[in-house]
């Protein structure tokens, strides 16, 4: 795993860019923005600046305005930056300009989270399944990021050039690898499959939530075992499953990937084998960072994702966390002086009930608030899924 540290600096250094228009206000561009700022934390690079710029659609060349790209070139320049980063994803003519004015090395969105996956994922499925998303996103784009992110020297910044032939030449070496990792894939896969068969038996319960809701601390609680938790983004990429009992009944729960606004596609399909826990889940515990101020968006792209995975039609539980967060942002703020954060929050569970026909509870995982409410109706749910498995279980073992 090549270091995204330099030894002449402590730490990488970037800037991000969005752009303002009618598909997103300059509000949720902010937001964004620092969601990205996130991302490039966890890669372990610090953000200096961000750059806006009102555009109803990116310049066909270079994604911003001239103006703004000069703007952007100057600060560059003067601060010695090392990447600059993009909120959208960049087509290959772009890249090839961007890099070409501002002599640094270019991210986008998408690549910037196939970097953090790498960089997370311990297991070589994990690994077999990223660096195949990372190369088929890269095969159109080579540019000099393909010198930077394979053969770096040193620091991540590149102001040299690969040249045509070499560029061509590395294209052939991808489509090789892309081959094998398939290859690969395919193998681990089918013994995935198989592994998955053998479970069908006892019900499975899956978690699932944007990135960096608490999945892992919720699964270290239920399943009283040890699972990797922390304050960054996509902290989990492996896949991990536990045995569980509640009231008797044991089911397995899964934790996997959290999912994110633009997720690139090439990681969606070749995770399809982790993704399958979720799929074949009988069972979904949808989690929610209820203190984030746009965790209704969150929760609509969670349900995208499980629709384009085929996974949206299962019996779902909503659990609404981190409401010691929500409660004290509540205490805070001029706004809401109506309601206090309990009556604030049975009406977001009255919303979801009423629209959505969700079964929901609102929990403090850090704190432990409310789990007895949580394994209660989660119990309820496994029970019933139990019964049609084994439906000459003595229920009055259970109640």
């Amino acid at each position: 795993m090549r270091e995204f540290i330099d030894a002449g600096k402590n730490k990488e250094t970037a800037v991000l860019v969005a752009l303002i228009n009618q598909q997103q206000s300059e509000q949720q561009t902010r937001e964004y923005l620092n969601e990205l700022a996130f991302l490039t934390s966890t890669l372990g690079v610090e953000t200096l600046k961000m750059f806006t710029q009102k555009l109803e659609n990116p310049d066909v060349r270079t994604f911003v305005g001239k103006g703004k790209l000069e703007e952007i070139s100057t600060y560059v320049k003067a601060m010695e930056i090392d990447m600059v980063i993009f909120d959208d994803d960049l087509t290959p003519s772009q890249l090839r300009n961007l890099e070409k004015n501002l002599e640094v090395t270019i991210y986008d969105r998408s690549l910037l989270i196939l970097e953090i996956f790498l960089k997370r994922a311990k297991t070589s499925q994990a690994r077999t399944q990223v660096e195949l998303a990372r190369y088929q996103y890269l095969l159109p784009r080579l540019t000099r990021m393909w010198t930077h992110l394979e053969r770096q020297r040193g620091g991540t910044g590149t102001r040299g050039g690969a040249g045509e032939k070499e560029i061509e030449t590395d294209r052939r070496i991808i489509r090789d690898k892309i081959a094998l990792l398939k290859k690969k894939l395919n193998k681990i896969d089918q013994q995935n499959a198989t592994q998955r068969k053998s479970r069908s038996a006892i019900t499975r319960v899956a978690l699932v939530g944007y990135t960096n809701v608490g999945k892992s601390t919720l699964m270290t609680l239920l399943s009283k075992s040890n699972v990797f938790a922390e304050d960054k983004l996509f902290a989990t990429v492996d896949s991990t499953v536990r045995k569980v009992v509640i009231n008797h009944i044991p089911f397995l729960l899964s934790d996997t990937v959290g999912f994110i606004r633009k997720l690139p596609h090439t990681l969606i399909e070749s995770f399809k084998s982790t993704l399958d826990e979720v799929r074949e889940a009988d069972i979904l515990i949808h989690l929610v960072d209820v203190s984030h101020p746009g965790f209704e968006e969150q929760i609509d792209i969670v349900n995208s994702t499980l629709k384009e995975i085929n996974a949206s039609n299962k019996p779902t539980l909503l659990v609404f966390n981190k409401i010691d967060q929500y409660r004290r942002i509540l205490e805070e703020s001029d706004e809401n002086i109506y309601l206090n954060g309990e009556e604030n929050l049975t009406l977001i569970q009255k919303h979801y009930a009423t629209k959505k026909n969700l079964t929901s509870v609102c929990i403090s995982a850090k704190y432990q608030e409310n789990l007895d409410e949580l394994r209660d109706k989660l119990g309820k749910m496994v029970a019933k899924r139990h019964y049609t498995i084994y439906p000459n279980y003595l229920k009055n073992e259970i109640y």
